[in-house]
Parts: structure tokens; C-alpha cells; sequence
């Protein structure tokens, strides 16, 4: 986890075989900042190895020129079909190389997790959150693709599951837990 004093820059990544979304956002404190937000389109190649080696350039690339030190990427989602999870796993797997190979720390984050982070909801619509988003960062995402937006839930998940975020980072078992771990927060 970085330093949470000194700001620093976390990448979200949504996986995809056709699109793949990304975002770098910037953690100042208790100030979130987006920073980037798009897709990487790979409709265009046929061949699934050429999909995967440019999935590996951009990351790299978005990487070098962001300098973020951690990466949330948004886990395979159980389907149907075995060769969609087959191929969605080999993009996730190739984005997480990217990065590893930069030297960021990865997390992974399951669909769920990430919209309960960021609406409350783990069954929230891929409209929800975005919504969500546009309200957290004050700025229109509507010509976002979904992809996009899914990206940096990814990223705001991980940071508010982080130290940086006030409560994240820490689980208690229950009230007499918390009570004992922030006896100053307790009115008597």
C-alpha cells in the first residue's frame, strides 16, 4: 500500500476481449482526482494473441505516463460460457503482467464488491455506478463508456477499502470491537 501521506496514483482496470476500460485517479489526502479516463478498443484485431499483446502496450504505456503505484482490476465474473471466462481471464492475466512488470501492487476486486463499495449496492446496474461516479468526482461521465466507468470504480473501491480512506482498510467483528479500537469517537 502506498504511502498515504504523500499523494500518489492508483489504476483501475475493467478487462475486456473487445474493450478494455482504465482510469488513473490521484489520492491526495481524503481528495480523489481523476486524472484519465477511456477504453482501449481491440474489436479491430481478429486474433486473440494480438488482442492480449496490445492490451499489454497500453497498460505499460498508461503506466509510464501516469507513474501510479497500485492497480485495482475488476475480477472475471462467472458466465455461461466457458471460452468468454477463458478469454477474459488471458486479458485480465496480461494487464496484471503489465503492471507487475512496472512494479505496481495489484488487488483484485470481485463485480460485487466494487459496486457495494461505491453505491452501497453489490447488485447496483453498470448505470448506477456510473451514476455514482459522477456525483463522487462532480463531472459528467455520460460519454464515458461503461467500460470506462467500471475502471475507476475499480480504483475509488480500492481506495476506499484502503488505510488512506477513514474506516478503510480496517474490519471489526462487531460494535464492541470498534468501540474498544475508537474509544474517542464514542459520546458518553
Amino acid at each position: 500500500m502506498s504511502d498515504t501521506t504523500a499523494p500518489y496514483r492508483l489504476l483501475g482496470v475493467d478487462p475486456g476481449t473487445n474493450i478494455l476500460g482504465f482510469a488513473i485517479i490521484e489520492v491526495n489526502g481524503k481528495k480523489l482526482q481523476l486524472l484519465e479516463l477511456g477504453v482501449v478498443h481491440l474489436k479491430q484485431f481478429k486474433e486473440q494473441e494480438l488482442k492480449l499483446k496490445r492490451i499489454f502496450e497500453r497498460i505499460q504505456v498508461i503506466i509510464d505516463v501516469y507513474g501510479p503505484t497500485e492497480m485495482a482490476i475488476e475480477a472475471p465474473f462467472y458466465g455461461k460460457n466457458p471460452q468468454s471466462m477463458l478469454k477474459l481471464g488471458r486479458a485480465q492475466g496480461v494487464a496484471m503482467a503489465a503492471a507487475i512488470t512496472k512494479g505496481l501492487e495489484i488487488t483484485e476486486y470481485s463485480p460485487k464488491k466494487i459496486k457495494q463499495s461505491v453505491t452501497g449496492n453489490g447488485n447496483a446496474a453498470k448505470e448506477q455506478v456510473a451514476a455514482m461516479l459522477t456525483q463522487t468526482f462532480r463531472i459528467d461521465l455520460s460519454d464515458h463508456y461503461l467500460d470506462a466507468t467500471d475502471a475507476l470504480a475499480a480504483a475509488v473501491c480500492h481506495y476506499y477499502q484502503s488505510k488512506a480512506f477513514p474506516g478503510g482498510g480496517k474490519r471489526y467483528s462487531g460494535w464492541d470491537a470498534f468501540i474498544k479500537n475508537n474509544p474517542k469517537r464514542v459520546k458518553k
